[in-house]
Parts: C-alpha cells; structure tokens; sequence
C-alpha cells in the first residue's frame, strides 16, 4: 500500500451520487487525490468541487462503466495526470424496480453490463496497472443482496450476487500469486441515496429503501477503512445487513416466505410514484441538461448517521483486546478475593 504520509491517488467509479459521491469526500477529507469516474456532466462537476473545497485535488472523468476501452482510457488519464493509482473503488450501477417479468431483455442486459461487468472492467483496469508495481488495494462496493436476493430487484441482485463469485474467484488467484495487491468487498445496507427518485421504476408506488436506512456517509467511512485495512476478505454494514445475511445461511426457505409477503410493500412508500421521474437507465439524470442529486435522498428524516455495528466490525481487535484486559482483570479480582 502507498505511504499514508503520502497523498494517494484514489478511483471512484459511480462518484457523482450516493454511496460514490459520500466515498469521494471521504477520502478527499483524508487529503487523497481523487479521480471520479461517473457520466453524469452536472454530477461530476459537483463532486469535483467537494473534493476541491476538502483541499484535495479533484479529476472528474466523464466514462460509462460498461464501456471497456472507455475505462482503460480513464485510468491512463488517472495515471497520466495524477500518478499511480493506489485504490480503485468500483461502485457505479444502474437498476430496474420491477417484477421480473416486467423487466425487458434489453433493459436487464444494460443492468448487468453496468453494475456488474462495470466492476469487471474497473477491476481489470485496476489490476493492469497495479499488479507489474505489486501493490494497491481493489474495493467491491456490494450489498446484504449479493447473499439474498430480494423482489422487485432481480437484476441488481443478479449483478451484485455475481460480483461477489467474481471478486471470490479473484482473491483467491491473487493468494495463489503471492500477489501484493488486495481486493476486498463492503457488504451494505438499505441507504438513503439519490438511487430510489432516478433508478428506472415501474412500481405503482415510490420507491424506497429497505429499513432500517442509514446515510450514504456510513457506506463511506466503511470503504476507506477497507482500502486502509485490505487484507479482511469483506466487511459487513449495519446491523440489518448481519442479520440478513446470517438468517439466509440459516434459513433461507424461511426468508423466502417472509419476502414474499414483506418485500413488495417494504420497498415502497405510501405515495404515487411520480410519472415525470427521471430514469437514468440508458442516460444519467444529472447529465448536461440535468440537475446534480448530490449523496443523499428523500430519507434524511429516518436516515441514521452511524453504525454501532459497523464500528464494532471495523474496531474488532480493540473490543477483543479490551475484552481480554477486562476478563484477566476480573480474574485477578476474583483470586485476590477468595478466602485463603
């Protein structure tokens, strides 16, 4: 990894919104160079200047993460103009709210190339420029979804299910090559982005976020931890999401039935969905003749800023190590105080 004393250069695909746009100003508050990778023109000009007013210098590139030869000519330009990269982040993506059946073959494809072979694209050019230096460090931004798939979003399931068997078969090759580069997954939550008023929807009602919902910045801090502390395979977020995910490996039939009846109501307000709604599907809605929507979404009431969990998760050996000064100390009280 790359001296933190030193101003690394940092990639974030899907910056312009969101969980990429909170992940930007993160590491731009850590005094990280960042080049944002989205297509939104508007968006992009927004986080760039974010980035900016953190003291950090800023590279907006406009790419659409589907297009191989695109993001290869992005990271040159990375290379180019701020050095080498040291941390790829791959989270840009794009979905569908619908039934399955309502969810044409061009329109799950178009899924598919962005929020997953996006990730591959990003990954391999992250990979072809780190691997001769043998060192950086690859974040997969994943989802509860990439173990349990949920209604209404088969293809998002589908992508990020599949970047998880991607980024598995990936580290173990890295293992086997002794490879000094690190490529690790941040499993989240249900988050109040912009996603829920842009994500092509054809539900009746708006669409909203799994609860409980935290805010996009808790994504954030939990990725730059991960690109500092690499060499953990994953990293859970919020308490839903471990929850989710070990009731799956439990009883997953069971959760099944419980989805069923939850999954189709949970996942949308009590309002009309708004017909006018963008959908950034094949073009960004902060595009040139669009509005930047920023990190977060309508949820800020019931969005919650932190994480115990998430904070227990990325300060496990504190807890341990306190954890086993508070037993030896109960012990030695325990020994002084019994009758001799």
């Amino acid at each position: 990894m790359a001296d933190r004393k030193e101003r690394r250069v940092v990639v974030v695909t899907g910056a312009t919104a969101g969980v990429g746009r909170a992940t930007a100003r993160e590491f731009a508050a850590h005094g990280d160079r960042v080049a944002l990778l989205a297509r939104g023109d508007e968006g992009l000009r927004a986080a760039a200047a974010e980035v900016e007013a953190a003291g950090a210098q800023a590279l907006p590139i406009p790419v659409d993460m589907a297009d191989e030869a695109a993001v290869e000519e992005a990271a040159d330009r990375v290379e180019a103009e701020l050095g080498p990269i040291a941390v790829w982040v791959n989270d840009a993506f794009t979905s569908v709210f619908a039934p399955f059946t309502e969810i044409g073959a061009a329109e799950f494809r178009r899924v598919t190339e962005v929020a997953y072979l996006g990730f591959v694209n990003g990954t391999r050019a992250a990979l072809a420029r780190m691997r001769p230096r043998d060192d950086g460090v690859i974040v997969q931004v994943g989802s509860a979804l990439a173990y349990r798939g949920i209604p209404l979003q088969s293809a998002y399931c589908g992508a990020k299910h599949a970047i998880q068997g991607f980024t598995e078969s990936l580290r173990c090759e890295l293992l086997h090559d002794k490879s000094g580069v690190r490529v690790t997954m941040v499993q989240l939550p249900g988050l109040n982005t912009p996603q829920f008023r842009w994500v092509l929807s054809r539900l009746p009602k708006r669409a909203r976020p799994v609860p409980p919902i935290y805010q996009p910045e808790v994504a954030a801090r939990a990725v730059h931890f991960a690109a500092d502390h690499p060499r953990r395979r994953e990293y859970w977020v919020g308490g839903s999401t471990a929850a989710t995910l070990l009731a799956n490996a439990v009883a997953p039939g069971l959760l099944d039935r419980y989805l069923a009846k939850t999954g189709f109501s949970g996942q949308q307000t009590e309002r009309p969905r708004d017909p006018r709604q963008p959908a950034n599907l094949w073009r960004p809605a902060d595009g040139s003749d669009g509005v930047d929507h920023g990190a977060h979404g309508a949820f800020d009431k019931t969005a919650k800023p932190h994480s115990a969990q998430a904070w227990m998760s990325r300060h496990h050996t504190l807890l341990g190590a306190a954890a086993a000064a508070g037993a030896a100390g109960m012990a030695t009280w325990w020994k002084q105080r019994r009758p001799r």
